[in-house]
């Protein structure tokens, strides 16, 4: 069971969605030539997302400064919707279903008593991305976008979260990202401006 705590709520996902958690998994167990590809995807396709940020800083460089403000800042806003997730993570204590569901197909391995499932860290970094690029490149959202639900889906195929755990972390990253990245890119696209116009105008724009 999870630490007792007054500001944990030690809550047992598997009373909501545990059905399709299992229908998923039981799915898993009887596609094994997937199992490794999806495991290793879901551990390493988050590269794909800092990828996808590095490709906006580039494409901004064409564009006016509000742009490439909202591109370099949006590692900064996936890093505070991971946060705020992880926060919740922390109150909500929900077990993870390798712990809550023991009998059913888990392809990752269990992870410690105290490495909450609600909301999926992974998922919060690529659907934070997906709103952090919102204001860099419409094109490349939508590419974030595909990414993104192909990483909340293998959490869940590989048993490491519920359903509700990929959505929640898709409105945590999603909602966190956009606000984050429409406050900074206000704040900071005056100094990107005059930034653009000495030594670091190689970096931040075309000449």
């Amino acid at each position: 069971m999870a630490p007792s705590s007054p500001f944990r709520l030690a809550f047992d996902g598997s009373t909501v969605d545990g059905s399709w958690f299992t229908s998923v998994t039981d799915f898993a167990r009887h596609t094994a030539w997937l199992n490794a590809p999806a495991e290793a995807w879901t551990q390493y396709g988050l590269g794909v997302f800092a990828v996808l940020m590095i490709v906006g800083w580039w494409q901004a460089r064409r564009a006016d400064a509000a742009t490439m403000t909202a591109a370099l800042v949006a590692p900064v806003c996936v890093l505070v919707a991971f946060v705020v997730a992880e926060v919740v993570k922390s109150g909500v204590a929900e077990l993870r279903p390798c712990r809550s569901l023991p009998n059913a197909f888990i392809v990752e391995a269990c992870p410690a008593l105290d490495d909450y499932a609600f909301p999926s860290g992974h998922s919060t970094v690529a659907a934070a991305t997906v709103a952090a690029l919102y204001l860099v490149s419409r094109r490349l959202c939508a590419i974030a976008a595909l990414f993104a639900l192909a990483e909340g889906a293998s959490r869940v195929y590989v048993g490491a979260h519920y359903p509700h755990d990929v959505a929640g972390s898709f409105v945590v990253g999603l909602l966190v990202a956009l606000a984050a990245s429409v406050v900074l890119r206000r704040v900071a696209s005056g100094y990107v401006e005059t930034l653009r116009t000495g030594r670091l105008r190689p970096l931040l724009a075309v000449s």
